[in-house]
């Protein structure tokens, strides 16, 4: 059995490489890569394409880094497979299947990985085990692919039975994932998200705020993360907004990423609503530096009800108070407040405001620190050890 040390992954996820917003899979195999020798796969095309710019940019790019050779990027080798994003077609997935074994297959026999690690945050990836002979096979679930509206349900529940047959360690990011893959057999290792705490502390320390953010008046709300009408609850953040004229709610992140549909209109036309476009991780700390509230906004659906936010832990790290609505992986997360509707969460960010002070940020903060990569990294050597 390997170790997560001087070892050969290959990676499976479920986005690109270059991507407006790291997720798990970006952070843990970058972090992998320090040590080990990475090939990361990119995004299979599971969610069926619209014809949003968006859409069109991300195809029009895939096929020309997909005719092109692996890329070496922040220590890890990417592969951009050539798929074709109709996976509820029984002869496109025989097709795909095919595709996918044999471009990773060379790519793998071309950077000498023997026998490597095949870590699968997608099921479709049990198609590479016959191929590469892997040494260890982990299925990483943190999030409910499936309830994403244009994925094939069907095709995607049987790709994920055959790979749990076959996959040593399964780990999941919230107890509704670790609740829906043991009624599927499996015995999950649960892992909620965690995050680069010293990176986040820095808000703490005094420095420069957000030139975007800094001239809004006070108070503060802010979000991080995709403005996308799949995960965040629009209205009750509009109708928020409203009851709360004299705050300034700033939303810090890409628009319609993961659901090129998303309409913002609603919250743009808002004089208190301010949609500042991405940021890079290293710009954040800037960000809630001069924030006084964080915000998870979340609607309540199939697939909110399976995440654990990895903004949990950043909003918590630099500090803020949280305000979030009712996802069943919040209930006990310490320092994270949760409200039923608009008015409730109007009142709480009220009273978080009001008994907000610097050395209750501090505290927030320490409490936050033990949830970071370094400590992460360690528990699944140890589970990989624990394997042997």
């Amino acid at each position: 059995m390997p170790i997560l040390d001087g070892s050969d992954i290959v990676c499976v996820g479920f986005a690109d490489w270059r991507t407006e917003l790291w997720t798990n899979q970006h952070h843990l195999m970058s972090r992998l890569a320090r040590t080990n020798r990475v090939l990361f796969v990119e995004s299979l095309g599971l969610r069926r394409p619209t014809l949003s710019g968006r859409d069109v940019g991300r195809m029009l790019r895939r096929l020309r880094t997909g005719l092109g050779p692996t890329r070496f990027l922040d220590g890890v080798n990417v592969l951009s497979p050539l798929v074709l994003p109709a996976h509820s077609a029984t002869a496109v997935r025989r097709l795909n299947a095919w595709l996918l074994r044999r471009r990773v297959a060379a790519v793998a026999r071309g950077l000498g990985l023997r026998s490597p690690v095949l870590w699968a945050y997608v099921p479709q990836a049990e198609v590479l085990v016959d191929v590469l002979a892997p040494s260890l096979v982990v299925y990483h679930v943190v999030d409910d692919i499936a309830a994403h509206g244009r994925i094939d349900a069907a095709a995607f529940a049987e790709a994920e039975r055959r790979l749990l047959a076959r996959a040593d360690l399964v780990l999941a990011s919230s107890p509704a994932l670790v609740a829906r893959l043991e009624e599927l057999g499996a015995s999950p290792m649960y892992l909620p998200n965690v995050a680069d705490t010293e990176l986040f502390a820095q808000a703490l320390a005094d420095g420069p705020v957000d030139a975007a953010l800094a001239p809004l008046p006070r108070p503060r709300a802010v979000f991080v993360g995709a403005v996308s009408a799949v995960k965040l609850d629009v209205a009750l953040l509009s109708r928020l907004a409203r009851l709360r004229p004299g705050w300034s709610f700033a939303l810090v992140g890409p628009v319609g990423l993961g659901d090129p549909g998303t309409d913002v209109s609603e919250l743009a036309a808002l004089p208190n609503v301010h949609l500042l476009g991405p940021r890079r991780p290293d710009e954040l700390p800037a960000v809630f530096r001069g924030s006084d509230v964080a915000l998870i906004p979340y609607a309540e659906n199939r697939l909110t009800a399976s995440i654990f936010p990895m903004k949990v832990y950043e909003y918590l790290a630099a500090g803020l108070p949280v305000l979030a609505t009712h996802l069943p992986s919040l209930a006990d997360v310490p320092d994270v407040v949760l409200a039923d509707d608009a008015e409730a969460a109007a009142a709480a960010l009220d009273a978080l405001a009001a008994d907000d002070a610097p050395g209750r940020r501090r505290e927030r903060s320490e409490r936050a620190a033990p949830h970071n990569w370094d400590a992460r990294l360690d528990e699944l050597r140890a589970a990989v050890a624990a394997l042997s």
